[in-house]
């Protein structure tokens, strides 16, 4: 099994970089900063390039990454454990960051992925402006589509900057989703044995 994770290389595009750093510095003046102090010169820069990183599963295909297998016959669950990522929540552009629990039961005659294509799947969903729900469903359907098997799952948990820092300010608050396909939906022992282990 292929274990090394790849990781995309990221293009910035100068006309657009170009348009981040102009709104960069304008935040930073009408948050009542000089963006010209020193320290702050290559502030809007470096927020550019940080974006752009931090959004490049945009420029990510799931079905370019799920299209390489291998042909080993595998009548058993499938399944990655603990997948660390980092995401940026829709709502406030502040961080959420955890774990994802990917699993898949190959359909017949399918073969396997790489562990690694089942890492980057993740990060390509999570390298946007996200919502853990939908996070979880993208990586779930992504599965069902284009690795075509007989169930598929995704549990994610994470804990959002968006609550700890600001609104509530709930510290260490951990918020899990789940999203299932196919038998790992219908079959109640499949479910029972996936969210066994996602939650071992």
């Amino acid at each position: 099994m292929e274990t090394d994770i790849a990781k995309p290389q990221v293009v910035v595009d100068p006309v657009t970089r170009s348009l981040v750093v102009t709104a960069a510095r304008t935040i930073i003046a009408e948050l009542g900063v000089n963006p010209d102090a020193p320290g702050m010169e290559q502030t809007p820069h470096r927020y550019a390039k940080a974006m752009k990183e931090l959004t490049a599963g945009y420029d990510e295909e799931p079905g370019v990454i799920l299209s390489t297998t291998f042909p080993e016959q595998q009548d058993e669950m499938v399944v990655l454990r603990n997948i660390p990522f980092y995401s940026l929540c829709e709502h406030h552009m502040l961080p959420f960051f955890g774990a994802a629990t990917v699993g898949y039961l190959p359909g017949a005659g399918k073969g396997v992925v790489g562990l690694s294509k089942l890492a980057r799947l993740v990060e390509c969903f999570a390298r946007r402006l996200q919502v853990q729900e939908r996070m979880t469903k993208e990586i779930t359907d992504a599965m069902n589509e284009h690795m075509d098997p007989s169930g598929a799952g995704c549990v994610i948990t994470a804990r959002h900057l968006c609550m700890e820092m600001r609104g509530v300010q709930k510290t260490g608050s951990e918020f899990t989703t789940s999203s299932l396909v196919g038998s790992f939906r219908s079959d109640h022992s499949v479910r029972t044995e996936f969210l066994a282990l996602a939650h071992a």
